[in-house]
């Protein structure tokens, strides 16, 4: 019995060391994923909620010529603090949900494989856990990614919008579920989507490749690692984009009498009868071209992060 205590207690104490180490590498490739991705961001958040550009080159031109080149990096700092912090919940809660499956899985003994709708489970959790962050992170980047330039700002900075985010809801309580967590529902259905198709592609992509050549998956070469995060990501927008468009239509609309969408049902509603099918897929091309180095540099961060902490 006291060996039995024993060693669950070294258990939970591995356990909770693997935690830790999975949330720090995810923190280091959240860091990455944000200096990597942000100029692509603009251009993507510009032309999903704005008819003035024709295309994504359009859009970047017209940016850097009216704003000038820091302009790509507009409400950078909200995202690299909060960023950081969302991609390690993602990897913490991914590789937490997928060993508990893993004991399930095997009773107890944690040496079960995963079949791939377990991944896209413990990615679905991942998702929704995170959503509890990116939510109103990515609120507060979107408003100051989309406010006019110069002397015509609305925004003082990231907790200047937030402020004016809760009280142009009404403030209180109320305020913050109204204003700074718009949008919040998608917002959870695109994570959950996101997420699960994220880490199902790479499993399937680095344990198929490990399994074809008869090696260790720490043994698969990091440029194979990068080049797997990067096809990952790619699927990771094709099977979420439609929601996140409605996410950043919601997150940019107006308070009060100038609120456009009344519900996240509502926004999907009017963007089918004013835009089609195409309005669910703008700005797609340069999303897919920031997802192919922005997913690669986040996994391979994190991969050789925590290759080199164990």
């Amino acid at each position: 019995m006291a060996d039995s205590a024993a060693d669950m207690e070294a258990h939970g104490s591995s356990s909770a060391a693997q935690t830790a180490k999975d949330l720090f590498s995810g923190a280091a490739g959240g860091i990455a994923q944000v200096l990597i991705g942000q100029p692509f961001d603009i251009v993507k958040v510009r032309l999903q909620t704005s008819q003035a550009y024709p295309s994504a080159l359009a859009a970047a031109t017209s940016i850097y010529r009216h704003e000038g080149a820091l302009a790509f990096y507009k409400g950078t700092l909200t995202p690299l603090l909060g960023i950081g912090a969302c991609v390690s919940i993602q990897f913490g809660a991914f590789h937490a949900a997928r060993r508990w499956l893993e004991q399930r899985k095997s009773g107890g003994t944690g040496t079960a494989r995963l079949g791939y709708g377990e991944y896209y489970a413990a990615g679905a959790f991942a998702g929704v856990a995170n959503s509890v962050l990116s939510g109103p992170i990515e609120h507060v980047r979107i408003r100051l990614q989309t406010q006019p330039h110069g002397a015509a700002r609305l925004y003082g900075g990231p907790l200047d919008c937030v402020r004016k985010l809760c009280a142009g809801a009404g403030g209180g309580a109320g305020g913050v579920a109204r204003g700074l967590y718009r949008g919040e529902a998608v917002t959870l259905l695109r994570e959950a989507q996101a997420y699960g198709m994220w880490f199902l592609a790479f499993e399937w992509l680095i344990n198929s490749d490990a399994a074809r050549n008869g090696i260790e998956r720490k043994d698969v070469a990091s440029w194979k690692v990068a080049f797997y995060g990067g096809l990952a990501g790619e699927a990771l927008w094709l099977g979420s984009y439609p929601f996140d468009v409605i996410k950043s239509k919601m997150q940019t609309d107006g308070f009060g009498a100038e609120q456009r969408y009344k519900t996240m049902r509502d926004c999907f509603a009017q963007t089918w009868r004013a835009e089609g099918m195409r309005g669910f897929w703008k700005g797609i091309g340069p999303t897919l071209l920031r997802a192919m180095p922005v997913s690669a540099g986040t996994f391979a961060v994190v991969e050789m992060t925590m290759r080199a902490i164990n």
